[in-house]
């Protein structure tokens, strides 16, 4: 009797460890609305799934879909909660219409912007304990109760206006020039710009440029490579910071609560790693982007400092707009947004950049 329960005991620990060894390894789906080529899948959720995989020894192990395979862009939270894939690389928040209100505020027109400035003063937002309405923050209103957890991104290079073939020199060349806005937020400083805003999805830009549907985009030009833009687009007004372009690494909580705490602080630790790593290389593309364009293509990039006294006042004045025009929109719809953009403000500010002229002032009342 004695043998048969040390042979019980013994068979119960062995199923226990079994249990356990199960429970510390993970098989999670990482999925991808954007192509191998874009800057946020070869040099961010590769880098960051090799990482994961490498840290834990194995014991994490994903299967990648890539260019919208398994969730396209826009579907990315509903894939996360439907329990079609666990990991989002990246949830494209913008394109989730309504749904993440505050979360366009890294693309408020700043000045002497960099990625990596941006990356770090948005992650600084995520983690901030500064309380914005009903006593949230900006992660508790932003990201709780939709089931998923976040981090950020590697930010884009600063977005930039560029053309086809129109030359844009003075602040009447905008009037009724149809171009590509990317955001809703990109749409009100296209607006206020006096351009004909086009809200198209990245990867249809290149075929509307080609065609002459539109005359140019609102774009990171590091970015002109995922979608083969560097082809088409000639004339580019730089120094502009037209913001920069920030979204989530995001994860389901059910895929979160298959990981071990230790697990989980590695996937927190290599989340953060890998998003300043890709924010370096974003920055680092905008020169060999430029000067591909020039060798091959003819490209030209105008300083908007060199350009007339009227044309600098007018894109300055519609950049102070933008941010007064986002704000109010928003808080119309019950948002916090003064509150979120006054912290946003804070927290680049002390990165080193710098608000439109009449900017802090407005966030002050």
């Amino acid at each position: 009797m004695i043998r048969h329960v040390k042979t019980l005991l013994a068979a119960t620990a062995m199923l226990g460890l079994a249990f356990a060894e199960t429970a510390a390894a993970a098989d999670l789906i990482i999925s991808s609305g954007l192509g191998k080529p874009h800057l946020w899948v070869g040099a961010h959720m590769d880098p960051f799934a090799d990482a994961i995989e490498k840290g834990s020894g194995g014991k994490i192990k994903f299967t990648r879909f890539y260019a919208g395979e398994l969730s396209a862009v826009g579907r990315e939270l509903d894939s996360l909660n439907g329990g079609v894939i666990g990991v989002a690389a990246p949830l494209l928040a913008p394109y989730h219409e309504g749904r993440f209100p505050l979360s366009d505020v890294s693309q408020l027109p700043t000045y002497g912007t960099t990625s990596p400035m941006v990356t770090r003063a948005y992650q600084k937002l995520l983690d901030s304990d500064v309380k914005l309405k009903d006593g949230k923050t900006f992660y508790q209103y932003e990201i709780g109760q939709k089931g998923i957890r976040v981090w950020a991104l590697g930010a884009t290079a600063p977005y930039s206006i560029s053309t086809v073939k129109k030359v844009l020199k003075e602040p009447q060349d905008f009037n009724g020039t149809p171009l590509r806005a990317g955001s809703a937020l990109h749409t009100i400083m296209l607006g206020k710009l006096g351009a004909t805003p086009v809200t198209i999805p990245g990867p249809q830009a290149f075929e509307a440029a080609s065609r002459g549907t539109i005359e140019g985009l609102v774009i990171a030009i590091s970015d002109w490579p995922s979608y083969s833009l560097q082809q088409v687009l000639r004339h580019s007004i730089v120094d502009v910071s037209i913001g920069h372009w920030e979204s989530y690494l995001a994860i389901s909580d059910a895929a979160w609560a298959q990981l071990t705490d230790e697990q989980k602080q590695l996937f927190d630790k290599t989340a953060r790693e890998i998003a300043l790593k890709n924010a370096e290389q974003w920055e680092a593309r905008v020169g060999t982007v430029r000067e591909d364009s020039i060798k091959k293509y003819g490209g030209s990039f105008v300083s908007i400092n060199t350009l007339s006294a009227a044309m600098k006042s007018h894109v300055e004045t519609a950049a102070a707009n933008t941010w007064t025009a986002w704000i109010e929109k928003t808080e119309a719809a019950g948002h916090p947004a003064k509150a979120a953009a006054r912290l946003y403000a804070e927290l680049i500010q002390a990165e080193g950049g710098k608000l439109p002229t009449g900017v802090a002032e407005y966030l002050a009342k």
